[in-house]
């Protein structure tokens, strides 16, 4: 009997419409895609694509020669390469092939360090890897488990740190490993953790470095509030450190039920919100390191595997409260003995004692909260006092003038201390792409320090589709993605446009007013029919 492509049940021949997913099998899979049913290395069957990124797609797989549910990595990166509806070949552009080599090179070598490790408890496991097609593959183990965010989900929304701890502790010793290989992850999110029947935590997502961080020749795949700073800015190296601000987000959104804000967003306001009864709720020493591991300065954060096992463990400061209770536990018989012999009431001993422990507990707890400023553990923020920038009366230094609107190459020119940027800028309907929307400080203002933070525009959200009927593919492509769109194709014949020439929009119009970021499908011509086709349809 034939599988569902859907769920890779077996289906009879006659139904098209799988009665276990409802998926129906007589539809085809768009380009550039796989067609359902391709075998690969003469026995891995290609059933739905799961999900895709800027570098590779993921397909659900059966493998013929076992009878397992495999999942199937392609590498695909967007836009630099070609493929047609019902093909298998990628054609690569001889303009593209620098980049698509460099790229593929890339991927190989980092699926082969993650095939080379021996403990791969944690992870989704890699079980087989070949070429073919012009391209790589990478088979992956897809055995029983539901996603993180669904395990949060069926557990009220968030977890005990007792439930959390155990689940984690491994994904650390995962990470440290592959850092040790010479790689890292930069992508430890909920998206892509998974709970496994066992109740074990294995994270899965793997890309290499060029798809998590901007400025590679690969469209960027971020996932927010768990992307690290340094992630938006494709000079700055990953690290780390970078992982460690990935997986303190994750842990954040395990024990809170939400993630931190954006790095973009944190720019403005680093504080991490969390509610008074999760405070309550959470060991402080815990509350601690994850304010530590979600430094938006990397020097000021956690960089070391070892260090954030020590603090995710009990502190200095909580082992001194500890340690403390006890002493003053073990000395309380004795005090009672002397209490006894001094015609002292004992009761009121315990009493003192007791009360002693606590003036220590709320000691070292307000030198706790005093030392972490930036947690921001009440919902609402606290009044403060904030400082007035210098007025211009009596300063007799430079002044700030006003940047907005002008492109940074113009600032350099007239600015004459040091210029930061915000990592990925802000888009803006009035501020042309490249301009600059804001400054810090503001114009008017006494320069101080000699420093400029700017924020530059990177154009409107919306951007409007334009004319792309008969350009060729790598033309409108180029267009396209310039606006911020990212772009697909299918594939048709056609007798008024020319092979590789498109012909319209899949699913919209010229003029149309799209948000960027938004997959575009192009329809792109495979030239006249053949007669042979012809005639056969007829």
């Amino acid at each position: 009997m034939p599988l569902c492509m859907g769920c890779l049940n077996e289906i009879p021949a006659s139904d098209a419409v799988c009665q276990v997913c409802g998926f129906n099998n007589a539809e085809k899979q768009t380009a550039p895609f796989l067609p359902f049913g391709t075998v690969l290395n003469n026995k891995y069957v290609v059933a739905k694509n799961l999900d895709t990124n800027g570098e590779s797609t993921r397909y659900l797989g059966y493998d013929k020669t076992n009878g397992r549910i495999i999942a199937i990595r392609e590498f695909l990166p967007i836009g630099l390469f070609d493929r047609g509806a019902d093909e298998t070949k990628l054609f690569i552009t001889p303009q593209d092939k620098a980049s698509f080599t460099a790229a593929l090179n890339a991927f190989q070598s980092y699926y082969e360090t993650l095939m080379s490790m021996t403990d791969n408890s944690a992870m989704i496991a890699v079980l087989d890897m070949f070429a073919a097609n012009n391209t790589y593959y990478v088979i992956e183990e897809n055995d029983d488990h539901i996603s993180f965010n669904e395990y949060v989900e069926h557990n009220n929304g968030q977890l005990d740190w007792e439930v959390a701890r155990p689940l984690f502790m491994p994904i650390i010793t995962l990470l440290e490993n592959l850092h040790k290989l010479g790689i890292g992850h930069y992508a430890v999110s909920p998206s892509n953790l998974y709970v496994t029947a066992t109740g074990k935590l294995k994270l899965g997502g793997f890309s290499t470095e060029n798809e998590r961080k901007r400025g590679t020749m690969l469209k960027s795949q971020l996932y927010s509030g768990c992307a690290a700073p340094e992630q938006y800015s494709g000079e700055i190296p990953l690290d780390i450190a970078t992982d460690i601000y990935g997986f303190t987000a994750t842990m954040f959104f395990a024990l809170t039920g939400k993630l931190p804000a954006s790095a973009k967003d944190r720019e403005k306001d680093a504080r991490l919100l969390i509610s008074t009864n999760t405070v309550k709720r959470l060991p402080p020493h815990v509350v601690t390191a994850l304010a530590n591991g979600l430094q938006m300065k990397r020097e000021n954060r956690i960089s070391d595997f070892d260090d954030l096992r020590s603090q995710l463990s009990v502190s200095s400061t909580v082992q001194a409260i500890q340690n403390e209770i006890s002493r003053t536990a073990s000395m309380t018989p004795v005090k009672r003995e002397q209490a006894r012999n001094s015609n002292v009431n004992p009761t009121a001993v315990g009493i003192i004692a007791t009360v002693f422990a606590l003036l220590i507990f709320s000691a070292l707890g307000l030198w706790w909260l005093s030392q972490n400023p930036h947690l921001g553990i009440f919902d609402k923020k606290p009044t403060t006092v904030q400082t007035e920038p210098p007025t211009i009366e009596g300063w007799t230094g430079d002044v700030l003038a006003d940047y907005t609107g002008k492109t940074l190459e113009e600032v350099s020119a007239a600015y004459k201390g040091e210029i930061k940027l915000s990592a990925d800028g802000d888009y803006s309907d009035n501020i042309p792409k490249g301009s600059i929307i804001s400054q810090e400080p503001a114009a008017g203002t006494a320069d101080t320090a000699g420093v400029l933070y700017l924020v530059i525009s990177k154009g409107p959200r919306m951007a409007t589709l334009p004319e792309v009927a008969g350009k060729s593919t790598k033309a409108a492509a180029e267009e396209l993605t310039e606006l911020g769109f990212v772009v697909t194709q299918e594939v048709e014949f056609n007798s008024d446009y020319a092979e590789g020439k498109v012909i319209r929009y899949k699913d919209n119009k010229v003029g149309d007013k799209v948000e960027t970021d938004t997959e575009i499908v192009l329809i792109v011509s495979r030239g006249k029919e053949p007669a042979d086709n012809n005639e056969a349809a007829e």
